[in-house]
C-alpha cells in the first residue's frame, strides 16, 4: 500500500469514527469534541502507534482553517434579532471578560506552574477566552433560552481578537523585551476595526454575488459561498485585521439576509462541513499531544488545580464584573459563569509558543490541554442539566430536515419560503383561505410535530407549524411582515362610575 493509499484509508476512518461518536456522546454524556481528542490520542505514537505526529505548524495551520469554517457555520446560524439584543454585554465579556480571567489565571500560574511572569501572562491569554468550537457545539440543538444563548455564541464568536493579541503579545515581550506596549494596543484596535469592516463589506458582497450569479449547478453555491469566507479571512489578515472576527460578522449578514439563493442548501452544506473540519481539528489536536508527557502526576495535578481556578474563580469573577447592571439575573450570570467552555482555540494558540520556541512552552501547551479536556468533560456534560436546574431552558423546538429546494433565486423570479409560526401570532387559529396573503402565493407544505400535512383552504394554522410558502420574490418581505404580525391584547377597561 502507497502512502497516499494508507493516508486515504486513515482519513476515512477518522471521518467515520468522528461521526459514529457524535451519535454516542449524548447516550454517554460526553460531548463529541471529548471523544474526537481521545480518538487522535489513542492512534497517536503513545498508544497505538498508528500516526506519529508532532508538527505544531501544520495543526494550527488546520486549527485555523478549522475555525473558520466553523465560524462561518455558527454566524449564518445565528439570528441577527437575538444577537443584537445583547450585543453589549457580548462585547464586554469578549473584551473585559477576556481580558480579567486571563489577569486572574496568570497570577494563579505564576505560583502554581512556577514559571516567569510573562510566561504565566502567556498561559493566562491562550486559556482567557470561549471557544467557538465548543460553544456552537455544545449550544446546537439545546432548549437554552434565547437571551443566554445568543450572548454565549456572540461573545464566542467575537473574543478570539482579544485572545490572539494577548498571546501574540506575551510571545512579543517575551522574546524581546523592549517591545512597545502601546504598539501592541494600537495593533489590537485596528484589528479590530478592520475586522468589523471588512466583515460587513464582504457579508454585504456575498449576498449580492450569491443572489446575482448564475451558476449551472446549484451545488456550486454552498462551495462559492464557503469561497467567501475563506476570501474575507486571508483578505482581513492580510491588512493585519482580525480574520476570524471578519468570517465571524460576514456569516452572520449572509445568514439573515432577506434573500439569498439555495439558502437551505448553503446552511445544511456549511453545517456538515463544519463538523467534519471539527472532527478533524479536534483529532488532529489529540494526535499532537503526547500522553506520555500529558498524563504525568505532576501535569495532572497542577492542571487540574488551574482548571477549577479557571472555572470557579476566574471566569467567575470576569463575568460578574462584565455584565454588571446589564439586565442578568443572578441564575444567568451563574449560568454563563460555569458555559465558558474551552476548546480548540487555547490549543491552537498554545502552538504560537512551541512554533516561536519559548522557554517553558512544553509544560505551557500540556497544562493547557489538560484544561481544555477537563472543561469539555466538566462544562459539556454538565452545562444542560445545569440550566434545568436554574429555569433557563425553554419549550424544545425541532427544525424539520430540509429535503429538497425546489426554486431559488437566480433561476426564477421565486423561491421557496419556510416560517416557523410562533405561539402569539395573529394567523395562529386561522384557516389558510382566510389569510390575506399575497396573489399568487401558495402554501405547499406545513409540518407539524415533524409531521407532513398537506395543506387546504380548510386547513387550521397552530402554533409551532412550519409554513412552506412558494411565492415570488416581490412577496417575500410582505408574506414574513403577515406571518409575523402578533395577536392584538384585547382589553376590557371597566369604567367605574360613581
Amino acid at each position: 500500500m502507497t502512502i497516499t493509499d494508507s493516508f486515504v484509508l486513515l482519513a476515512a476512518t477518522f471521518l467515520i469514527v468522528g461521526v459514529l461518536t457524535t451519535k454516542f456522546s449524548s447516550r454517554l454524556g460526553v460531548p463529541s469534541l471529548v471523544l474526537f481528542i481521545m480518538v487522535g490520542i489513542i492512534m497517536g505514537s503513545d498508544v497505538l502507534g498508528i500516526i506519529y505526529f508532532d508538527n505544531a505548524q501544520i495543526a494550527q495551520m488546520i486549527g485555523i482553517l478549522a475555525l473558520i469554517i466553523i465560524l462561518f457555520e455558527g454566524g449564518i446560524q445565528t439570528s441577527w434579532k437575538s444577537v443584537k439584543s445583547v450585543m453589549v454585554p457580548s462585547l464586554s465579556l469578549a473584551t473585559l471578560g477576556v481580558l480579567l480571567t486571563s489577569g486572574i489565571v496568570a497570577v494563579a500560574a505564576k505560583f502554581i506552574l512556577d514559571i516567569g511572569w510573562l510566561q504565566s501572562i502567556l498561559f493566562g491569554a491562550i486559556v482567557g477566552s470561549t471557544d467557538a468550537a465548543a460553544v456552537f457545539a455544545v449550544l446546537k440543538g439545546q432548549n437554552i433560552k434565547p437571551k443566554i444563548s445568543a450572548t454565549l455564541e456572540a461573545e464566542s464568536g467575537s473574543n478570539d481578537p482579544m485572545a490572539v493579541l494577548l498571546t501574540i503579545s506575551a510571545i512579543e515581550l517575551i522574546m524581546n523585551p523592549n517591545a512597545n506596549v502601546f504598539g501592541m494596543i494600537g495593533l489590537f484596535i485596528v484589528q479590530i476595526v478592520v475586522g468589523l469592516l471588512l466583515g460587513l463589506v464582504f457579508g454585504k458582497l456575498a449576498v449580492f454575488a450569491l443572489n446575482r450569479i448564475n451558476l449551472d449547478s446549484s451545488g456550486l453555491y454552498p462551495v462559492f459561498a464557503i469561497a467567501f469566507a475563506l476570501l474575507t479571512y486571508g483578505f482581513t489578515a492580510f491588512l493585519n485585521g482580525s480574520g476570524l472576527l471578519a468570517v465571524y460578522i460576514a456569516a452572520i449578514i449572509i445568514g439573515n439576509a432577506e434573500t439569498i439563493a439555495y439558502k437551505h442548501s448553503i446552511f445544511r452544506f456549511s453545517e456538515g462541513f463544519a463538523w467534519m473540519m471539527q472532527i478533524l481539528m479536534f483529532v488532529i489536536l489529540g494526535l499532537l499531544v503526547f500522553p506520555s508527557h500529558l498524563f504525568t502526576w505532576d501535569i495532572l495535578f497542577k492542571g487540574l488545580i488551574m482548571s477549577l481556578i479557571l472555572m470557579l474563580v476566574a471566569r467567575p469573577i470576569a463575568v460578574y464584573l462584565s455584565t454588571l447592571k446589564m439586565g442578568y439575573t443572578r441564575n444567568e450570570v451563574i449560568f454563563l459563569s460555569w458555559a465558558g467552555l474551552k476548546g480548540a482555540v487555547p490549543i491552537v494558540l498554545a502552538t504560537y509558543p512551541l512554533l516561536a520556541e519559548v522557554d517553558g512552552s512544553s509544560l505551557i501547551f500540556n497544562v493547557v490541554f489538560f484544561v481544555v479536556l477537563t472543561s469539555c468533560l466538566i462544562h459539556g456534560s454538565t452545562i444542560t442539566i445545569l440550566a434545568k436546574k436554574l429555569g433557563l431552558t425553554g419549550p424544545k423546538k425541532t427544525t424539520p430536515m430540509h429535503t429538497l429546494e425546489l426554486v431559488s433565486l437566480g433561476k426564477a423570479d421565486a423561491e421557496m419560503l419556510e416560517y416557523e409560526i410562533e405561539d402569539d401570532a395573529e394567523v395562529v387559529g386561522e384557516t389558510l383561505i382566510d389569510i390575506p396573503f399575497p396573489e399568487g402565493a401558495l402554501v405547499n407544505a406545513i409540518i407539524r410535530n415533524d409531521k407532513l400535512v398537506t395543506p387546504t383552504g380548510n386547513t387550521v394554522i397552530e402554533a409551532g407549524d412550519f409554513l412552506y410558502v412558494l411565492t415570488s420574490r416581490k412577496n417575500t418581505n410582505k408574506i414574513k411582515k403577515l406571518l409575523e404580525k402578533k395577536k392584538i391584547q384585547e382589553k376590557v377597561i371597566e369604567i367605574e362610575t360613581v
